[in-house]
């Protein structure tokens, strides 16, 4: 492994993830407005999802249903998963790599990044 292989496959994974997140939410939104689009839009009142459209169980029930909410939810939900995949990938890199140093400051960076995600509110 070396630089260069390195940065081409943190690359391609970039690529990918921001691709799957987008082909995701396009097929909710197109799927949407199949299934809810002919609906009047009430802008005075505002409705919240349900508890089930927050938690990563339930948008992941919602997308196999082909709930579109879910599929939207769950789309950018894989964007958010795609920089800290690009992480992952980068510690892995390192460590085959053997930089310690690297692999060090990308775990320091990985480990902000689950806890900023963990304890949002």
């Amino acid at each position: 492994m070396n630089d260069i292989r390195l940065e081409n496959i943190i690359g391609h994974l970039l690529r990918a993830g921001v691709l799957l997140a987008a082909v995701v939410v396009f097929a909710g939104g197109i799927l949407y407005l199949i299934q809810d689009g002919s609906q009047a839009v009430n802008y005075w009142t505002f409705i919240a999802g349900g508890q089930d459209i927050r938690t990563l169980r339930g948008i992941v029930k919602l997308a196999a249903h082909f709930d579109s909410r879910g599929l939207m939810q769950l789309g950018l939900l894989l964007l958010i998963a795609t920089p800290v995949a690009r992480v992952v990938m980068a510690i892995a890199g390192f460590a085959l790599e053997r930089d310690r140093l690297y692999v060090v400051v990308s775990s320091i960076v990985l480990a902000v990044l689950l806890f900023s995600l963990l304890h949002a509110t």
